[in-house]
């Protein structure tokens, strides 16, 4: 039962990185990476808008059971994405770089179309 819900979470989580390039796309930004994974954790999307380069993390809820998806950016998530930040701006000589942190949060209601809220620079870097 458990690993049903585990893949049931990972393909939500999956949709809605989908949809969230897709409104992105949309909306001009230019993607860069998805899913850049590190051993401490992976930020959703890195994206350009114009010449800031934006991290982005997408949360995706069916319910708000577990709180809505801007609570689930917490101090520790957000302390991870700064991190993880840090080191793609600095691996890739781009330390100059204007960047910011956004957080897409995608509802998922049954037959209804997803609601899709962007906050930019939702969060400071945080280490």
């Amino acid at each position: 039962m458990l690993l049903r819900k585990k893949k049931a979470t990972r393909l939500t989580g999956c949709f809605g990185e989908a949809l969230a390039v897709e409104f992105l796309t949309r909306r001009r930004y230019a993607i860069v990476e998805v899913n850049y994974r590190k051993p401490y954790g992976e930020v959703d999307i890195i994206a350009r808008d114009g010449d800031i380069l934006v991290f982005v993390e997408v949360k995706t809820r069916k319910s708000s059971g577990f709180g809505t998806p801007f609570e689930a950016v917490d101090s520790r998530k957000q302390r991870q994405i700064s991190r993880i930040a840090q080191e793609y701006l600095q691996s890739h000589g781009l330390l100059e770089t204007s960047a910011r942190f956004d957080v897409i949060a995608i509802r998922l209601d049954g037959d209804q179309p997803a609601v899709i809220d962007h906050i930019k620079n939702a969060f400071d870097c945080v280490l």
